[in-house]
């Protein structure tokens, strides 16, 4: 997959099949198409020390969700509630839509 495409988008209910977090499933917080990354929520959490700052005065050492690969995660279709691989169709409007290859059912994200 080239650099600047993913099947994976913002909202997303998306399953880690790969690394520390396989087989967790969370939402999609954040995309990085250029990457190929996204953060995924309560996944590959990470600690970073942080000094005191104007925006965080208290400093010490947060946790928060780092970027995992795109290709350890695996869209879950809304409609059969599995772990899919998508299609992309075009519709008679025009419009580009992703299809889930298990059901057949156009897969939106959940805004």
């Amino acid at each position: 997959m080239k650099a600047g495409t993913t099947h994976i988008k913002l909202n997303d209910k998306v399953e880690v099949i790969a690394g520390k977090d396989k087989g967790r499933v969370g939402k999609v917080i954040t995309v990085y198409p250029k990457l190929n990354k996204a953060k995924v929520e309560k996944i590959n959490m990470v600690k970073r020390h942080t000094k005191p700052s104007a925006h965080n005065q208290q400093g010490g050492i947060i946790e928060m969700e780092a970027p995992i690969d795109v290709s350890n995660l695996m869209l879950i279709c809304s409609k059969c509630t599995k772990t899919v691989r998508i299609k992309k169709e075009i519709l008679e409007d025009g419009t580009k839509v992703r299809v889930c290859k298990k059901c057949n059912e156009t897969i939106e994200t959940s805004a």
